[in-house]
């Protein structure tokens, strides 16, 4: 990717605009563009100016992040910054690469950084003449002596057993020699996440979380490895101390 990633920074509190714009500073490739206190300021600049990432918070006066994603026609790569656990679903419909919940970690907002990189370099990437590059929403999988296509969004979760995967999905089972390595550099990271070493998960899936184990829509509940925890609850904008 040529050049550095222009970000702009929404939040109305001081020390969350300080934390995150100096995160930003430690990262070679990223350009601090401006730090907004409102969505007004931050629309000001959308307007007219070039921004690749936005950092923005969710709950502010007036406009919040949710209205000023929403609000955009050509929205940059959106990365939510939040200190309240209730807007997973929304942001995600709105197709945000990320949540990062407060207090943010560095190494929590680098694996978000690293997940928005990744978007904006797919967004960049030259289309073919007359053409708009698109990334697509399958994965061809091989079983049963065939290749046999499978959209992402049919994908409950995925099982590890020894040099094989199972890929539960709503029409059925598919199971194939790969490792977990190997499934991972095919799956949307802003769509699936890992929460043991045997299991990926498609967050939409999810149903509950209680404890150690999620429970995924159709029923089934599967663990959650410490190592994890933290990532799966800060996407899913859950506070751990509550549990």
């Amino acid at each position: 990717m040529n050049g550095k990633i222009k970000c702009l920074i929404v939040d109305d509190e001081p020390i969350g605009r300080e934390i995150i714009a100096n995160f930003v500073k430690e990262l070679h490739y990223l350009e601090l563009v401006a730090v907004c206190e409102d969505a007004f300021e931050a629309l000001d600049i959308l307007q007219s100016t070039r921004i690749d990432l936005l950092l923005t918070d969710i709950q502010m006066p007036k406009i919040n992040g949710l209205e000023l994603v929403a609000s955009l026609l050509s929205p940059p790569v959106i990365i939510f910054i939040t200190a309240h656990d209730k807007f997973a679903v929304e942001g995600f419909e709105l197709g945000v690469t990320d949540f990062l919940l407060k207090p943010v970690s560095f190494d929590r907002f680098l694996k978000a950084i690293n997940k928005a990189k990744l978007q904006i370099e797919l967004r960049k990437s030259p289309a073919m003449p007359n053409e708009e590059k698109k990334v697509p929403d399958y994965i061809f999988i091989k079983a049963n002596n065939k290749f046999n296509k499978i959209l992402y969004k049919d994908i409950l979760y995925i099982e590890a057993i020894k040099d094989y995967i199972k890929i539960y999905t709503n029409e059925g089972v598919l199971v194939t020699y790969s490792s977990m390595k190997a499934i991972e550099g095919k799956l949307p990271p802003v769509l699936f996440i890992r929460i043991h070493n045997s299991f990926f998960i498609q967050i939409s899936a999810i149903k509950s979380v209680m404890g150690n184990a999620v429970e995924l829509i159709n029923g089934i509940s599967l663990p959650i490895s410490k190592s994890r925890k933290e990532e799966l609850f800060s996407i899913l904008q859950i506070n751990n101390n509550h549990l």
